[in-house]
């Protein structure tokens, strides 16, 4: 069964959430060089070590931009392993998220607002029902798997695709938990959140 998309949001959802983005934000922005660094690895090594990583055959990460938690390391350590890697390529015709797959790290180049992506390769497309493990990014989330986005919907319609047996994990910094995200029935939630200082099981 897939999770499921709807774009229909009430107005006082969308300005509190506006406002939730932007606290987010700042919170996430004024993290120090050194601390951010320090946060950064331990959240790896607990993604690292999670069961869902370690089992996971092929992995969609995101590519880290701007203040998000650094991917970058853990991408080119994932293949290094020999996980394969795929990450989205922005599609801004259709307003949505396509997915492929680099072999190395010089796959990737400068796409959507300068963040990374794969470049587009004959044969490197990948199907959302051949991927094992789903890590994303956020502006903020709250412990019942709640997810604040960018406010332009691209990962939403693309993990609605996504069957439910597929975990979803997400990255942040301790800053961005929040106490409470306005959600409706349909709205995809995460499974799992690592932080520096802990993992979250959204079920529990």
């Amino acid at each position: 069964m897939k999770r499921g998309f709807c774009n229909q949001k009430g107005t006082g959802d969308i300005n509190l959430k506006k406002v939730l983005r932007q606290q987010a934000i700042s919170k996430r922005d004024i993290i120090n060089i050194t601390d951010r660094e320090v946060k950064n690895n331990l959240i790896k090594k607990r993604l690292f070590n999670m069961p869902e990583f370690k089992k996971a055959r092929i992995v969609f990460f995101y590519a880290s931009f701007g203040t998000e938690v650094e991917t970058l390391t853990s991408i080119e350590a994932s293949l290094r392993s020999g996980k394969r890697v795929a990450l989205p390529v922005v599609d801004r015709d259709q307003k949505g998220l396509r997915v492929y797959e680099i072999k190395a790290m010089v796959d990737l180049d400068s796409g959507f607002m300068g963040i990374p992506e794969p470049k587009v390769l004959e044969g490197r497309a990948i199907e959302l029902k051949d991927i094992d493990l789903i890590i994303i990014p956020g502006v903020g989330f709250d412990t019942a798997g709640n997810r604040l986005g960018y406010g332009v919907g691209y990962y939403d319609r693309l993990l609605s695709e996504l069957k439910e047996s597929v975990p979803i994990i997400a990255l942040c910094f301790e800053e961005q938990i929040l106490s409470e995200i306005p959600s409706e029935d349909h709205d995809i939630k995460v499974d799992k959140i690592i932080t520096e200082k802990r993992v979250i099981d959204c079920h529990g």
